[in-house]
C-alpha cells in the first residue's frame, strides 16, 4: 500500500486543469501546506461524492525547490528543477512551480469546486502562478487539428513507463512529471499545406496514420520524441489538453508527461529544441512557443497522507 500510486493512469477526460503553485515564505505556510496536501485524498472523496458518478481525479506533484523542507525526506534520485534548453532558434524556458495539481473530470464544475475549496484551505500560504483549464477537442485532437497522445503506452507497458520501480525503492510508485504551456500561431500554421503539416508532425491529419521516419536530415515531431537506445524504446505517458481564450486570440496545448525516468522527457525536449542533428529543431516549434516549464515528482498516495501527521 505504501507504493500505491496516485491517479497517474486515469483516463483522459472532457475537462482538466493544471494548477501550479509557489509556496510563500514562512514556517506557518509550510505547516498549512503539509496539512492541506496531506488531506488531498479526503477532498477528492468529497468532490466525488457530489459528482453523481462522474469521473474525478487529482494528482499532486512536488517540486525540487521545496521537497526537503516540505517533506523532510530524501529526494527522488532524478528530481531537479526544470532545466532550460536553449536551441539555435527556440528555448524551452524554466518557470517557477513548487506544487502541481493535475485535475481531471467529466465536467468543469467539479474542477472549479475542487480548486475553490483547495485554494481557500491554502489561504495565503501559496501563490498561484498558473491555472489552465483544458478541454477535449473533438476526437482527442490538439488545436493544430492532429490527434494527440497516440503513442501512449497501455496495459502492462503503462506502469513500466510511468512509475518508479526498484531502482529507487524509497519512491517506488511515484512518477516524474514535466509540464509546459505552448501557445500556437494558428494563422501561420493554417497557412501551411496539409502535406507540410503532416511532414512536421509525422502522421496523417485525417486518419492519424504514422508516416515513415526520416533516416537522416530533418526529422518529424513524432521521430524526435521517440527515444530509443540499447535497452529499447522508452515511453512516457502524455495527457496533453488543448486550452483557449478566443477573445484574447490565445490558443494552445498544455503538455504534461509522466515518466519513470526524468531523463527520458529531458532527452525528448533536447531533441526538439536543439535538434537531431543540431540545429534541425522540431519544426512544430516554429508555430508553437513554450511559455512555461516546470518539473515535479508525484509521490505515492501514502506519502502524501503522511505529510499531515
Amino acid at each position: 500500500m505504501d507504493s500505491e500510486p496516485q491517479y497517474i493512469d486515469a483516463p483522459t477526460t472532457a475537462s482538466a486543469a493544471f494548477l501550479v503553485l509557489v509556496i510563500n515564505p514562512g514556517d506557518q505556510a509550510l505547516e498549512t501546506i503539509r496539512a492541506v496536501v496531506g488531506s488531498t485524498a479526503d477532498l477528492i472523496k468529497d468532490i466525488r461524492g457530489r459528482a453523481n458518478g462522474e469521473t474525478f481525479t487529482a494528482n499532486v506533484g512536488i517540486g525540487h525547490r521545496v521537497w526537503q523542507t516540505l517533506t523532510g525526506k530524501p529526494e527522488p534520485k532524478e528530481l531537479t528543477a526544470f532545466r532550460e534548453i536553449k536551441g539555435a532558434k527556440h528555448t524551452a524556458i524554466s518557470t517557477p512551480g513548487d506544487l502541481l495539481y493535475h485535475i481531471r473530470a467529466a465536467s468543469a464544475d467539479l474542477i472549479v469546486e475542487f480548486e475553490k475549496i483547495l485554494l481557500e484551505a491554502f489561504g495565503d500560504a501559496v501563490t498561484a502562478v498558473d491555472d489552465v483549464a483544458g478541454f477535449r477537442y473533438f476526437d482527442g485532437r490538439d488545436l493544430l487539428e492532429f490527434v494527440d497522445g497516440t503513442a501512449n503506452p497501455d496495459g502492462l507497458d503503462l506502469p513500466a513507463a510511468a512509475l518508479v520501480g526498484d531502482e529507487d525503492p524509497d519512491h517506488a510508485g511515484g512518477s516524474y512529471v514535466v509540464v509546459q504551456k505552448y501557445l500556437h500561431n494558428l494563422a501561420a500554421w493554417r497557412a501551411q499545406t496539409a502535406e507540410t503539416q503532416e511532414a512536421i508532425i509525422g502522421r496523417t491529419k485525417f486518419d492519424n496514420v504514422e508516416l515513415a521516419d526520416a533516416s537522416e536530415g530533418q526529422k518529424s515531431h513524432k521521430t524526435l520524441c521517440t527515444i530509443i537506445d540499447e535497452q529499447g524504446e522508452h515511453d512516457i505517458l502524455r495527457d496533453n489538453m488543448p486550452f483557449a481564450v478566443p477573445g484574447r486570440g490565445e490558443y494552445g496545448t498544455y503538455f504534461i508527461g509522466y515518466s519513470r525516468h526524468l531523463w527520458v522527457i529531458e532527452k525528448m525536449l533536447e531533441r526538439m529544441f536543439i535538434g537531431d542533428p543540431p540545429p534541425l529543431h522540431d519544426r512544430i516549434l516554429d508555430y508553437s512557443t513554450a511559455v512555461s516549464g516546470a518539473t515535479f515528482f508525484v509521490p505515492p498516495r501514502q506519502f502524501l497522507a503522511n505529510l499531515a501527521d
